[in-house]
């Protein structure tokens, strides 16, 4: 995929967003596996634990279990799963080094004290990644996404340059207050939240291909996080431009959020629809083209404001 095509947020992003932790922590596995399989012995020693008979069977029983998690880590399959059980194999390990350390002295009581010292070091590893794992699955089970498109009788030059312009964003985006452009790349936010308040974020463009693409995402810290892409791309026949969009964000209750939306007739991807409805409209035209019978939206308020098209009167035409 071109880079273009790539959004990146972590804070939206699923368990893909982790997954390079996973690999790294299965080709260790790997090669701790291998070590200890292929050399008990000196492995033995600079643990400090060449002394016991156990050692001999346990440095490749722990080899063999240090290569079943790196394949599981390397196989894509899974990956939360298996770095939790690397977690809970560092703590078996440190039990046992635990162990060892109280019944030696001397020399082999230091090694001993650096090689748990170490494997603390590798537990710390596995617990952040797990955890950061199970964040991003989290995370990746609320993100709603959409990606929706409409054709526009005018030039994707024109359709880009209206668009790149995010100040122009609330004339059609129903949910946007404002934006205000702080620089070329970074913008300031703010937009209708639940019960009418104000929500405020930083977005920052992250890919810019004049005429084609652009893509944007908010920045770290914001209450609803969001990432996009707006494609510009030539109609078949002449016919204009096909703008593609996706939009993807988290809303901050999670799916009770989105169910709460639906309830008052703010359908996200509905809202999105109608805001490309617009901008097809304002880039054709000029304005919004309203009716007297056709509501801002389709919010329950909203709803039961609207009433029957009608001429206008003969004074008003």
């Amino acid at each position: 995929m071109h880079r273009a095509d790539e959004v990146s947020l972590p804070e939206l992003d699923g368990p893909e967003a982790t997954v390079s932790s996973p690999r790294a922590l299965g080709w260790l596995s790997l090669a701790l596996g291998v070590g200890a399989i292929a050399a008990p012995g000196p492995l033995a020693r600079l643990a400090g634990v060449d002394d016991s008979p156990a050692a001999r069977t346990a440095i490749p029983a722990v080899g063999a279990r240090e290569l079943v998690h790196g394949v599981g880590l390397l196989s894509g399959r899974r990956p939360a799963g298996w770095t939790w059980t690397r977690v809970a194999g560092d703590a078996a390990d440190l039990a046992l080094l635990g162990r060892a350390f109280a019944d030696r002295r001397g020399e082999r009581r230091r090694r001993v004290g650096l090689t748990a010292a170490v494997i603390a070091g590798i537990a710390a590893v596995d617990l952040a990644t797990a955890v950061r794992h199970a964040r991003a699955r989290r995370a990746g089970r609320r993100v709603i996404r959409m990606d929706l498109g409409v054709t526009v009788n005018r030039s994707p030059a024109e359709a880009y340059r209206f668009w790149r312009d995010v100040e122009n964003l609330p004339r059609f985006m129903s949910h946007l207050e404002s934006v205000r452009a702080e620089d070329l790349r970074r913008s300031h936010w703010t937009a209708r939240g639940p019960a009418g308040r104000a929500i405020e974020w930083d977005a920052e463009i992250v890919e810019d291909r004049p005429n084609r693409s652009l893509a944007w995402r908010s920045l770290p810290g914001t209450r609803v996080p969001n990432a996009g892409r707006v494609r510009f791309l030539p109609a078949p026949g002449d016919r204009g431009t096909e703008v593609r969009v996706q939009l993807r964000y988290a809303p901050p209750a999670g799916a009770l959020g989105r169910a709460v939306a639906k309830l008052f007739g703010e359908e996200p991807e509905q809202q999105v629809r109608d805001d490309l409805r617009r901008f097809k409209q304002v880039l054709e035209t000029g304005e919004v083209v309203r009716s007297e019978g056709s509501p801002d939206g389709i919010s329950v308020r909203q709803q039961l404001m609207q009433r029957p098209a009608q001429p206008l009167p003969a004074a008003r035409r």
